[in-house]
This record gives structure tokens, sequence and C-alpha cells, in this order.
């Protein structure tokens, strides 16, 4: 699969005109606990030349492949991409910090990442990964629950308290934000568990509704709510702005 990946980014780059800073992969696979059924959520950020950025018509920023059952692929334009990390998306977030790395123009990727940390924000990182453990955590009521629904609202919550705990952008690995907080515990060996038998059946497997989890769940969201930080100003733009310019220059210069 990396190679037909590999081949579609190449093909992205001729037929758009465009260079490709990174590409990545992101979702189950890159967090750590992908099903035997998962496809593959490759994402990049891409610069085009000076001139498609000096039209009075604004060009669309997203480079989006077919739907495809097994591969999904799309990428963000360097401009709109700077645009969210000085807003500290997460999902851009992620992207950067993927342990599975299909293509990276170094360059560029470095003039790009010199301005990450300034786009890093605890308020924002938390309110958004509270709002992605409050959506998973409505899926894990009934009898039987999917094993996807349970980890997709225990990750964010771990990844809360990494945020408070340590001020950084949390690891994108499951495995070591369960190791740091839940070694040893009930609910740590349930989650590693439920990681190993995912990676052996479909995305629809369910288990039934563990109590265990359920209280781990309820318990922490409750406690990180009420720790949420104070809301910060943005950063200044100035930092985003010579980054995006330094990279349009390079990709002139032939970079």
């Amino acid at each position: 699969m990396r190679e037909t990946i590999l081949a579609q980014l190449d093909a992205i780059e001729r037929e758009h005109d465009v260079t490709i800073l990174f590409a990545i992969e992101s979702g189950s696979r890159a967090w750590g606990f992908p099903s035997a059924d998962s496809d593959y959520d490759v994402r990049f950020v891409y610069a085009r030349p000076l001139e498609w950025y000096l039209s009075i018509t604004p060009g669309r920023d997203v480079i989006e492949l077919p739907v495809d059952p097994v591969l999904d692929i799309n990428g963000w334009d360097v401009r709109k991409a700077l645009q969210l990390l000085r807003k500290s998306n997460i999902s851009l977030m992620e992207w950067i910090s993927s342990p599975i790395e299909y293509k990276r123009n170094q360059e560029l990727s470095e003039v790009f990442n010199s301005v990450v940390p300034l786009g890093f924000d605890r308020h924002s990182s938390v309110r958004h990964y509270l709002s992605m453990a409050k959506f998973n955590r409505q899926k894990t009521d009934g009898e039987h629950v999917r094993i996807k629904s349970y980890l997709y609202a225990i990750r964010p919550i771990l990844c809360c308290k990494w945020i408070l705990v340590r001020e950084t952008q949390p690891p994108m690995l499951f495995r070591d934000l369960v190791t740091e907080f839940l070694d040893g515990t009930a609910a740590g060996d349930t989650i590693h568990n439920l990681i190993a038998t995912k990676e052996t059946q479909s995305e629809l497997e369910t288990v039934p509704k563990n109590t265990v989890l359920d209280e781990f769940i309820a318990s922490e969201f409750d406690s990180l709510t009420a720790m949420l930080p104070n809301e910060t100003e943005l950063p200044d733009p100035a930092p985003f702005d010579d980054a995006f310019r330094k990279i349009i220059a390079l990709i002139g210069n032939g970079k």
C-alpha cells in the first residue's frame, strides 16, 4: 500500500502543479489501534507557485482525491494550514506529529515546523479534545459498545490530561498515553486488551458494556471539564506570515 500511496502523491504534485511539504497517515493507524479493515487516511500540506497566490480570485485551498473504500487522500494549501496552525487546529497538530510519514520536503517542512510551537494553545487543544470525548462518549451507551467508540472516547480524555500535565501536544500513539496515565490499572489493562482485539477485528466489532471504562470516562470527563484552561489571545501573525513567504520563495527557487 505504501507504494500506491507514494504514486498517488507524486501524481498529485504533477497534475496540480504543487509541492508537498509533508504527507502522513492520520487517524487510527497513526494512533496505533487500526482495525483489520481500517482504511488509510493520508493527509498532506502543499504549496503552489507564487503566481497562484497573487490572483484577485482566491483559488480552492484543498485537494481531495475521489472517495475510495481503502484509501482516503486529501491535503491543505500551506496558507490555509498556517492560518489553522495559528488557531491551534488539532487535526493539523496531529498531522505534524504523526509517526507514519510518506513524503517530506525537508527544507520546506523545516520552515513550516519553525512556527508550530507558536500555534499550540492549551485552551483550544483541551476544548477540542473534550468535544471529541463528549461526541464519542454518547456512542458508548447500550448493552454492547463498539470497540472503536470506547477507544475514541478515551483517547481524547488522555490527551487532555497530557496537555494539562505536560503543557505540550500529546503523543500520537495511544499506548503511550495509556502507559503514562493508566499503567497497571484495571482501566489500562482493559484498554490494552481492546486495542489488541481491535487489530484483529472489523471496525464494527462490539464488546459488552464495561463498567470500569464507563466509570473512568464519566469521572475523568467531569474532572477535565472543570479544569479547562483560560482562553488566550491568538499569537502574533507575523511569524506565520514570514514562514509562508519563505516557503513560497523557496518553491520559486526550485526547492
